[in-house]
Parts: structure tokens; sequence; C-alpha cells
């Protein structure tokens, strides 16, 4: 199973952004080192990396820069991608243009996911003022991922409108056949959350 090279595109610009270019450069020599796949391939936005691939670079840019700390740095990174590929200007900004909320749930969140990978099937639903989002024959067993898949789409509907509060029903780490995920919408506001960014380093803002 595959994701588009976007995740690359981003994480590269969230790295460069908090830390330089420099410091980019001389990690993606090690992962060169580590893993020849980045070495015999090129990656740009509209690639298929496989999933694992881009876990074994997400976990190396972790281990690099944010002190290993898997756990939050795999939110933030959630929370980063969507922000990059739905706000305005973002590559699939169009995505956020539907006003109807039960539309926007039910048709663009599955959407969302079959833009970022080949594989794996989504379904969301509203019900009452809960989006529940099932992910079904998606083969990554990783809670962090899970993590990462969680806070992607709070952001969505954060981008939306919508601050939510989730909760993870069923999981795939735990040995589920699913990924069940359940968001319960609060009114609609904003709000901006600053995420440390690693030793030494001052604060990213999400919003």
């Amino acid at each position: 199973m595959n994701i588009k090279g976007t995740f690359l595109t981003i994480t590269k610009s969230t790295v460069i952004a908090a830390f330089g270019l420099e410091k980019w450069n001389n990690f993606m020599v090690k992962m060169v080192e580590k893993d020849k796949y980045f070495k015999d391939n090129v990656i740009v936005t509209v690639t298929l990396v496989p999933v694992e691939k881009s876990i074994l670079l997400l976990d190396g840019v972790i281990d690099e820069f944010f002190n290993g700390d898997k756990k939050n740095s795999y939110v933030l990174f959630g929370r980063i991608a969507a922000k990059f590929a739905l706000s305005e200007g973002g590559f699939y900004h169009y995505l956020m243009q539907t006003k109807d909320l039960k539309t926007f749930v039910e048709t663009n969140l599955p959407k969302i996911w079959s833009i970022h990978f080949d594989g794996g099937f989504v379904t969301a639903r509203l019900e009452n003022n809960s989006v529940l989002i099932n992910i079904t024959d998606f083969p990554v067993k990783n809670q962090y991922y899970e993590g990462f898949i969680t806070a992607y789409y709070r952001q969505v509907l954060k981008i939306f409108g919508r601050k939510s509060t989730e909760t993870i029903v069923r999981s795939l780490s735990a040995g589920k056949n699913d990924l069940l995920i359940k968001y319960v919408l609060s009114a609609r506001t904003s709000w901006t959350k600053k995420v440390p960014r690693g030793r030494g380093q001052s604060s990213l803002t999400i919003e």
C-alpha cells in the first residue's frame, strides 16, 4: 500500500521551517545510508511511496528533531499535514468548499483519504452531533500512525469550522479488524495552540 509523496513535501517544509535547510540535508544523508530507497527514488508530490517507507522517514525525523516523542509528534504531523493540504492555498482546498456538514462528512472525508492513499477503505457518517470515521483494509497496525490519522481528521474538521474531541472506538493496533474513530463536534469556534518543536527551539503554532 502506498501514500502520495505530499507527505515528504510536508515533512521537509516543516523541518526546514523549524530547524533549517542544512539540518534537513544532513538528516537525509543519514536516511540514504539507512535505506537505499531514499537514494534510488526521487520523491515528488505525486510519487506513490510505500507506507512503511513513509513511517520509516517520519520515525527518523522524530528521533532526530523531536527527541523521539512519537506519541505527540505523530499527532503534530497529522495536524500539520491536514493544514498544509486543505487550508486555503493547499493542494486540496477545493474539498473544503462544501457548505453542508453532512455532505462534507459523508462524501468529502472519504475522498480525502483516497487522494492520499491507494488502498484502505473509508466510510464516514454524521450521527446527531458526532462524526464516525471507519477505516478498513488498512495494513498498518501502528498506534502512532493511528494517532496521525486521528489528528489529521480532527484538523480537517477544524478547518471546516467544527472543533471536536475524538475517541478511538476500535483500533487496528489493538488487534481489531478496523479503525473506528468518533469525533464529538462542538460549536463553531477558532483557536490556536502552541506545540513544542523540540529541545532548544521555540514553538510551532497550529491554528
